[in-house]
């Protein structure tokens, strides 16, 4: 024992961690706060063992007469005149001799389809004094009276309504429509100490009253939508005005099991009574399982087609098959798409709405319906602590393939014992916590002796993870003799390139696009940079700063900074095909690349720090990213980069003093191998160098012809044009005999 506590003392910060995880799992339990991604990964692991579970096959008790496609072809669009409907319900029931008939539609508007109105409308008008016309609208009253002809329809038949409450509207918007059927409970049916969470209804629409007063029923045909926007449960009773309203299913299957009355049960639970949630609603001999909500999981037989589908047309035109509807328990409802009905549940994503009634009733009638009661919550609580103490424990004592068995066996344990009670008892346990709250105890004792014991490698991978390409961080990690933190000279090649035009960019995006465009673009810059050995310094909007040499020393940092400034050009044509799809306009980048002396290493302020590159020749890198707009190139190196990769071929763009620095530079435009440029190319390079030595000699007459020929040669390059207008320039002002060829940038 003592050993024991011992081992636990040297894991105690461990220990005390996923005790804090244990914590955090039991408030969610607790509902002290909620999880999201808890609560969709537990729809997600109850979808699953309904679809492992689902009975499949077609019940035959149940039967649809689907308005489909069909039906609005043949008959005509939705919604028909009452007339039809009045049809459909005379055919079903005097023909193929149906049980019973639901409606999981309303019918809330006068029918003013045949045209009465207008015809009394003349009665009383223009055509008041003629007998005849009054006589022949008084004869036709009852045949054009289409809701007369269905209410007639309705009379001693067992028919069952569908009406639906606003759940989710606000009391502002709530409206009433229609007459409701008579409640089936009120306020005072149910025990003072018990808590009733019905959901409340502001408003609703419901079926005219003189179809309602003649039918034998009505119900609420409101499903009830997840988060995630699925279909799992019903609620079976609403409240509205402290009275309480049966669903569809449940008028029906009151009708079906012969039953007048539902009565609620509250069940004893750990010895006390007046259990404060109900569990239960009686009918008869039938209990169905109700949450919190008085809702009921839809125990769905399987994908849509579980019950026959007859279409309303074929029982219009009298050619449905008749051994199918007759002593059948119908609903009327709709799979076309254009009436909107199709619902997201556990086994569809497009799911007819009607056949989720049919579901649910026939649960109801069988007793299928699983339970998941409010007593469930306690359990989870009780697991919970259970699993979260013994893991704490005794997971930091494990080896870790002890621990990992151990932990996965625990899930296969839970996992295997919430199935049990799914199948057998038909108990719905939560499993999403449980087993997410084991696997993270899981990870955080596997990482945190890995971390622990590999301290000096995690403090590098921290440093650079963020800068370098991970296999350069793993050759770090294996030697860290070889990476310094300290600022120190060396030799490097930086790195800047930047969006052309990039507030005009901006300007004609949206936020969210500009966003994820500029995400790509910088993702792709930043792999390229990567698979080069580079080291990223910063973002700084849409420009990129990026060095080689540091922290692993690199003999080839000019050339892999070359061989990147080159792809970067590349790929950023690749890209394009991608922006222009989406609609995003195109983008250029300027790339400077500059070798020289830099101070690198991790510097800052005592609030934040950076692994960095200061210098003379940073600044001038930076320059000449911004020279390469006004010489309209891609890409301009220094020439300590040049001196660098001799097996390059360059342009020579200029000899230059930038913003900042007297010494003057030379600038050149880095084109390929020497061996890749095509002799065309060459050829045109040694006209240009000539040309160079004519303009620096201020042989303005020569040098001007020789650039008219170069652009010439090549018309859209800027280079030609630019040295054009300074000979022109010059001649006006000429620079002097001193002048040693330098031109001066004013700007950045």
């Amino acid at each position: 024992m003592e050993n024991f506590l011992n081992r636990i003392k040297r894991q105690l910060p461990l220990v005390v961690l996923t005790l804090f995880i244990t914590l955090a799992f039991l408030l969610h339990t607790s509902e002290v706060f909620q999880w999201r991604f808890v609560e969709q990964l537990e729809n997600l692991f109850y979808d699953t063992r309904v679809r492992l579970t689902m009975p499949g096959g077609v019940d035959k008790r149940i039967v649809i007469i689907d308005i489909d496609e069909k039906s609005l072809s043949e008959i005509g669009r939705w919604p028909w005149g009452r007339d039809r409907v009045a049809k459909l319900v005379n055919e079903l029931f005097d023909y193929y001799q149906i049980q019973l008939l639901g409606f999981d539609i309303v019918f809330s508007e006068p029918d003013d389809s045949s045209g009465l109105n207008v015809l009394e409308k003349l009665g009383r008008d223009e055509l008041a004094n003629l007998y005849e016309f009054q006589q022949r609208i008084d004869e036709l009253r009852e045949q054009l009276d289409y809701d007369l002809v269905f209410k007639n329809s309705l009379v001693n038949r067992q028919v069952v309504l569908g009406y639906y409450f606003q759940l989710r509207a606000s009391e502002d918007l709530a409206s009433e429509k229609g007459l409701l059927p008579p409640p089936v409970l009120k306020k005072g049916d149910f025990s003072a100490k018990s808590k009733i969470f019905a959901h409340q209804a502001p408003g609703f629409s419901a079926n005219l009253p003189m179809l309602q007063a003649v039918a034998l029923g009505g119900g609420h045909f409101n499903p009830w939508i997840d988060i995630d926007g699925v279909v799992r449960r019903v609620p079976l009773l609403v409240e509205y005005k402290e009275q309480y309203y049966e669903s569809l299913t449940m008028a029906m299957a009151r009708q079906v099991l012969d039953v007048d009355t539902i009565v609620p049960v509250f069940e004893d639970a750990l010895g006390e009574s007046d259990y404060p949630s109900l569990e239960w609603l009686q009918l008869g001999k039938n209990k169905i399982p109700v949450d919190r909500y008085i809702q009921a999981l839809v125990p769905f037989r399987g994908r849509q087609g579980s019950f026959h589908y007859v279409s309303a047309a074929d029982v219009l035109n009298g050619q449905a098959d008749k051994a199918i509807l007759k002593d059948a328990i119908v609903l009327v409802g709709t799979t076309a798409p254009g009436l909107f009905d199709l619902r997201a549940v556990p086994v569809e994503n497009q799911y007819a709405g009607v056949e989720i009634h049919a579901n649910l009733l026939a649960g109801i009638i069988d007793g299928t319906i699983k339970k998941k009661p409010a007593y469930t919550q306690g359990a989870e609580f009780i697991l919970l602590l259970l699993i979260g103490l013994c893991l704490s424990l005794f997971l930091p004592l494990l080896s870790p393939i002890w621990a990992t068995l151990s932990s996965f066996g625990l899930i296969l344990l839970v996992t295997l014992l919430n199935y049990s009670l799914w199948q057998y008892v038909d108990l719905v346990m939560p499993l999403a916590s449980s087993v997410l709250m084991i696997l993270i105890i899981f990870l955080i004792n596997m990482s945190y002796g890995f971390f622990v014991e590999r301290r000096g490698k995690r403090q590098i991978a921290n440093m650079f993870g963020q800068y370098v390409p991970p296999e350069l961080v793993d050759e770090m990690s294996d030697n860290p003799d070889m990476v310094s933190f300290e600022a120190e000279n060396r030799e490097l090649t930086v790195l800047f390139s930047d969006v052309r035009g990039f507030t005009t960019l901006s300007e004609s995006l949206s936020p969210g696009d500009l966003s994820l465009l500029m995400n790509e673009y910088l993702t792709a810059m930043t792999k390229l940079i990567h698979e080069n050995r580079g080291t990223i310094d910063k973002y700084m909007g849409d420009a990129v700063m990026a060095f080689w040499g540091a922290p692993v020393h690199d003999e080839q940092h000019a050339r892999h900074a070359m061989e990147t400034g080159l792809a970067m050009q590349e790929r950023l044509k690749a890209v394009q095909d991608d922006f222009t799809a989406r609609g995003w306009p195109e983008i250029r980048i300027g790339v400077g690349l500059n070798s020289g002396m830099m101070s690198v290493g991790d510097m800052g302020s005592e609030f934040r720090r950076a692994y960095t590159v200061l210098g003379d020749a940073v600044n001038l890198g930076s320059r000449l990213e911004g020279l390469t707009k006004n010489y309209g190139v891609e890409m301009i190196v220094g020439e300590a980069t040049r001196a660098l990769v001799k097996d390059y071929t360059y342009r020579e763009l200029d000899v230059v003093r930038v913003k900042g620095k007297d010494e003057p530079v030379a600038i050149f435009e880095p084109l390929a191998p020497t061996e890749e440029v095509s002799r065309e190319e060459l050829k045109e390079l040694s006209l240009h160098r000539e040309t160079m030595k004519l303009y620096r000699a201020q042989e303005w007459d020569r040098a001007e012809l020789q650039f008219l020929n170069l652009q010439k040669l090549s018309p859209d390059r800027l280079l030609y044009k630019i040295y054009i207008e300074r000979i022109g320039q010059y001649r006006q002002s000429p620079p002097g005999d001193h002048w040693d060829g330098v031109f001066t940038h004013t700007s950045k």
